[in-house]
C-alpha cells in the first residue's frame, strides 16, 4: 500500500506537470477551440488519480515515521501539508488557515493596536518542564504574558501526576485508585522519581483533555507550524529534536495575520488515539518558543471562533489584555471549562430585557481562586471553588499560579459545612445583584422553603423590614437559630477542625542564590521556579470566642464561664487571602520566604 501511494503521487504529479503545451500563435485568437473527448478523458483521469492519492496521504498518519520531505497538495481552496516517511507512509501536518480566519483570529487574540513587545512575549514561551529537580513537575515560565495558559495546563498536569498517574513514576507498585483521597502519588521533594516519558504523557493527556473540552467532547483541533523540513521522531532524543525545531524557527516572527496564515497548519481530530499520536510527535514544537501561542490558538479553534465570540460579553476587546499582554479571564475560563466566558460566578446572571452576563456553566476538573475576590471585586462561584480535584489556578492582579493538595479529603465537608454550602447556593440562586450578596423578600421566602428553615415570624420581619436581605445579616440570624428548626446554632462547638497542607507552584523563573553562590560571590544566580509548602488550619465554624458572644447571651447563662482557647500563630501573604476565599478564616503558616503570587 505504501509503494502504491508513492507511485500514485508521482504519476499524478508527473501527469499534471507534463500536460501538452498550447501551440504558439502569431496573434491572439478570438475563439476557443473546444476540448476533444479524448483530451477531456485524460484530464479527468489525471484529476481523479491526484485526488485519490491526496486522500490516502491525508488519512495515513503514522507518528513514528521519520520525515524526509514535505509536499503541499492543493485541496479545494486550501493547502494540505503532508510529510513523507521512509516507510512510504504519510503524516498530515495540516491545512492552511483561511485568510479570513487568520485575520479574525489575530484581531480576536491581539487586537489592532498590539505592540511588538506583547507579540514577542507570546512568541517566546514554550511549554517546557523545569530542569530543576525540586520543581521538575512544573512548567517553567520566562515571559510575563502567557502565564494564564501555562498555569491552567499545569493544573491539569498535576491532576494526572497526582491522581491519575498511569504508571508515570519509576516506582509504580500502588494503583492510582489506592492513592486517591489519601496522600497523592508523590510527596513534595520526591518529584525526581518522575521520568521524562511519564511527564510527557501527563502533558499530552492534559492537552487532549483541555482541547477536547473546548471542542465539546466532539473534536479537538491541533495547530502546528509548517516551517520544518524534518519533524522529530517520537523515539528520538528530546535535546536533538528541540535543537532542530529551534533552528527551524530562527528568524520567524509573528507580527500580523498574514504571518499567522503563512506558518500555521491546522489538524482536526475526532479520535483520542490519533490526537494522542499527533501530539506526541509534535511535543518538540510545543516545547519550542511558539508553544504557548500554538496551544492557545488550538483551544480557540477547537471551540470555534464564532462560538468563542458568542461566549464573551464584549467580543470587541482582545483576549490578550493591554498594556502588559496578560491572558484574560476569558482565556483561563476557556481552558478550564471549555467556554470563553468572562466571569467566574456560576451560570448566567439575567438582568431582564435580554441583558445578561455569562459565568461558568458546569462543574470543572480543576478550579480557580483569585485575589480579586478578597478585595470584593468579584465573586467566584461554587463550580470553580469546588472542582473535582483539589487543584486551583490562582489569579492575582498580574499573574497566574497554582495551588494544590495531595489529599482529596480537603474537599470533603462535614454535616454542618454541607448545610452551609446548601444554604449559600440557595441564597446565591436568588441573588440578582451581580454578586453583591443581597436578595429580595420573595427570594428569602424561596430560600427558606428550599432549605427547610422554619424561621420565627419575629426574626423574619426583622430581616425583611428593609425590603431586601443581606447575606451577612441572614447568616447571623441562622447562627442564632437552633439546628432543630433549620438553623446553624451548635452550642457544643464540636464542628471539627481541619488541618491539611497545600502546595503552591509559581512557574515564573526567578533568580535564586544558592549558599555556595552567596559565599563565593560574582556568580550569576540560578533562574528557577518555586514550590512552597503551606500548612493550613481551618478552625470550627464557631470558636469559643463566638460562643461567648452569641451562645452565652441566653437565659441562665450570665454566670457561665467559657474557656477561650489561645489563637494559633499565623503568617500572612496575599496567597492567604486567596485561600480564605475557599476556606474562610483559614490560618496558614510556612517555612522560609512567603509564597509569591506575582
Amino acid at each position: 500500500m505504501a509503494d502504491r501511494d508513492e507511485d500514485d503521487l508521482r504519476m499524478a504529479l508527473r501527469m499534471s506537470l507534463n500536460s501538452p503545451p498550447e501551440p504558439k500563435r502569431s496573434k491572439p485568437r478570438e475563439f476557443v477551440v473546444e476540448e476533444s473527448e479524448e483530451a477531456k478523458d485524460r484530464r479527468l483521469q489525471r484529476e481523479l488519480m491526484a485526488a485519490a492519492a491526496e486522500k490516502r496521504m491525508v488519512l495515513a498518519r503514522d507518528a513514528a515515521v521519520k520525515v524526509e520531505r514535505v509536499v503541499e497538495v492543493k485541496s479545494g481552496s486550501s493547502k494540505v501539508s503532508v510529510t513523507k516517511g521512509k516507510e512510504g507512509k504519510y503524516l498530515s501536518v495540516g491545512e492552511e488557515l483561511a485568510e479570513t480566519d487568520a485575520k479574525q483570529l489575530f484581531s480576536m487574540v491581539f487586537g489592532d493596536g498590539v505592540t511588538r513587545e506583547i507579540l514577542a512575549q507570546w512568541s517566546n514561551q514554550g511549554i517546557r518542564f523545569s530542569s530543576d529537580p525540586e520543581t521538575c513537575m512544573g512548567l517553567v515560565q520566562h515571559e510575563g504574558g502567557p502565564c494564564g495558559v501555562l498555569a491552567t495546563i499545569q493544573a491539569f498536569v498535576l491532576k494526572y501526576l497526582l491522581f491519575v498517574p498511569d504508571e508515570l513514576s519509576k516506582n509504580t507498585t500502588t494503583s492510582p485508585s489506592q492513592n486517591m483521597g489519601q496522600s497523592g502519588y508523590f510527596a513534595l521533594g520526591n518529584w525526581a522519581s518522575l521520568t521524562e516519558d511519564g511527564k510527557a504523557r501527563a502533558l499530552v493527556r492534559s492537552m487532549i483533555e483541555i482541547l477536547s473540552t473546548c471542542g465539546s467532547k466532539k473534536r479537538a483541533v491541533v495547530v502546528t507550524l509548517n516551517v520544518f523540513s524534518h519533524l522529530p521522531d517520537e523515539g528520538s532524543e528530546d535535546g536533538k529534536s528541540d535543537e532542530r525545531v529551534a533552528k527551524a524557527l530562527e528568524g520567524l516572527s509573528i507580527e500580523s495575520a498574514s504571518d499567522l496564515q503563512k506558518v500555521l497548519r491546522v489538524n482536526t481530530f475526532t479520535s483520542q488515539m490519533t490526537i494522542s499520536q499527533h501530539l506526541k510527535t509534535m511535543l518538540p514544537v510545543f516545547r519550542s518558543r511558539m508553544g504557548a501561542m500554538l496551544f492557545l490558538i488550538s483551544a480557540l479553534l477547537s471551540r470555534g471562533l464564532e462560538s468563542v465570540q458568542a461566549d464573551r460579553d464584549d467580543p470587541s476587546t482582545p483576549l490578550v489584555t493591554a498594556p502588559f499582554g496578560h491572558a484574560s479571564q476569558e482565556i483561563v475560563n476557556l481552558l478550564l471549562c471549555g467556554q470563553a466566558v468572562p466571569n467566574v460566578f456560576d451560570g448566567r446572571m439575567d438582568f431582564g430585557g435580554g441583558m445578561f452576563l455569562k459565568g461558568i456553566p458546569t462543574s470543572v476538573e480543576v478550579g480557580f481562586l483569585t485575589l480579586l475576590e478578597s478585595l470584593n471585586l468579584c465573586k467566584v462561584g461554587q463550580q470553580l471553588k469546588h472542582p473535582k480535584w483539589p487543584i486551583w489556578v490562582v489569579g492575582s492582579e498580574s499573574h497566574y499560579t497554582v495551588i494544590f493538595a495531595v489529599n482529596t479529603d480537603v474537599q470533603h465537608e462535614n454535616e454542618l459545612e454541607e448545610r452551609e454550602s446548601l444554604i449559600r447556593r440557595a441564597f446565591n440562586d436568588q441573588d440578582q445583584s451581580g454578586g453583591g450578596g443581597f436578595i429580595s423578600v420573595e427570594g428569602l421566602h424561596q430560600v427558606l422553603k428550599e432549605t427547610n428553615i422554619n424561621m420565627p415570624q419575629e426574626k423574619l420581619e426583622n430581616l425583611s423590614n428593609m425590603g431586601f436581605i443581606v447575606w451577612s445579616e441572614f447568616w447571623q440570624t441562622l447562627l442564632e437559630l437552633d439546628r432543630s428548626v433549620g438553623g446553624m446554632k451548635d452550642s457544643t462547638g464540636m464542628m471539627g477542625k481541619k488541618i491539611f497542607d497545600l502546595y503552591h507552584f509559581n512557574g515564573i523563573a526567578k533568580s535564586v542564590l544558592s549558599g555556595n553562590q552567596v559565599a563565593g560571590g560574582g556568580e550569576s544566580p540560578m533562574q528557577k521556579p518555586r514550590i512552597s509548602k503551606m500548612s493550613v488550619s481551618v478552625p470550627p465554624k464557631w470558636t469559643p470566642e463566638e460562643f461567648m458572644a452569641t451562645g452565652s447571651s441566653g437565659e441562665g447563662s450570665s454566670n457561665e464561664v467559657v474557656e477561650v482557647s489561645k489563637p494559633e500563630p499565623f503568617q500572612h501573604a496575599p496567597l492567604v487571602d486567596c485561600v480564605r476565599t475557599r476556606w474562610a478564616r483559614a490560618v496558614c503558616s510556612w517555612s522560609g520566604d512567603p509564597p509569591s503570587i506575582v
